[in-house]
């Protein structure tokens, strides 16, 4: 699972406002945990989470989040589903203000993937100047568990920043779609 990601998913440039917001949840949810864990709920998650609709994750009230909590298909954290439910209000404003959720979180890299030259994995960082001006901004704009490693995750899954070492031949790939 994790190296079918790898080679078809992770550092592709995403620009679908859903597809974003799901990076958004499940990289908060995976805090604490692995990303290995995650990929195994990851479609469980899209069930109990309604598609990653943020407007229909918006409208969760407690009933709601009371049959997430009782889902052992997803992480059974309290915070983090209502982070969850915050993050799609906080996700709905800033579509509202900047056209779309992907002009906005785009901006933090000029709208074009920062490209590293990374050779080895003790290479790549848990987080930068980028993911803290994001993590920053987020949390001014209302959003939860979205701290700058997290951040930087994000950006790394959904292409912002390409992690792939050199050596990877997603890395040529991925590089090729910045200059799309």
């Amino acid at each position: 699972m994790d190296i079918a990601y790898h080679d078809t998913e992770w550092g592709m440039p995403v620009h679908e406002d859903r597809v974003l917001f799901e990076f958004l949840i499940l990289e908060g949810a995976q805090a604490g945990l692995s990303w290995s864990t995650i990929l195994k709920k990851r479609t469980e998650y899209q069930r109990a989470f309604d598609g990653f609709d943020p407007r229909v994750v918006a409208r969760y009230r407690a009933a709601k989040t009371r049959e997430l909590l009782a889902n052992p298909g997803i992480v059974r954290n309290r915070l983090k589903i209502a982070a969850s439910i915050q993050n799609a209000n906080a996700f709905l404003r800033v579509q509202k203000e900047f056209g779309s959720f992907d002009a906005y979180v785009w901006r933090f890299v000029g709208g074009s993937p920062v490209q590293s030259r990374r050779k080895t994995m003790a290479d790549v960082p848990a987080r930068n100047g980028l993911s803290d001006a994001l993590s920053l901004d987020l949390r001014k704009r209302g959003f939860n568990f979205v701290g700058s490693t997290i951040c930087y995750a994000f950006m790394q899954a959904v292409g912002m920043v390409n992690d792939h070492l050199v050596d990877c031949p997603r890395h040529a790939i991925c590089a090729s779609l910045a200059r799309g």
